[in-house]
């Protein structure tokens, strides 16, 4: 997965800009964002201040590395119950 060229603390500054009345187009604009990336960020984290959006990034990697460990172990589990059941 590609990491952001904007942290936490850069998206909630420019979705702050949109709520001071910025349109989208200039934001997109000054800043190199396409207005469908602007619209998901604007739909994912309305509302959310820098710290809350940088936690809920650090929880994002956490689960993805988690949800990786998982995958690992089941395949183990399946490649070793396969090997048991040869034996038998």
């Amino acid at each position: 997965m590609r990491k952001s060229r904007f942290s936490p603390t850069q998206i909630a500054s420019i979705l702050k800009e949109f709520d001071n009345g910025r349109s989208v187009a200039e934001i997109t604009r000054v800043h190199g964002v396409s207005s469908a990336a602007f619209y998901k960020w604007r739909s994912k984290y309305c509302g959310m201040n820098p710290k809350e959006l940088k936690r809920l990034k650090e929880l994002e990697e956490e689960n993805r590395k988690l949800k990786h460990m998982y995958a690992t172990l089941a395949l183990d589990h399946q490649m070793a119950r396969e090997i048991i059941e040869k034996k038998l």
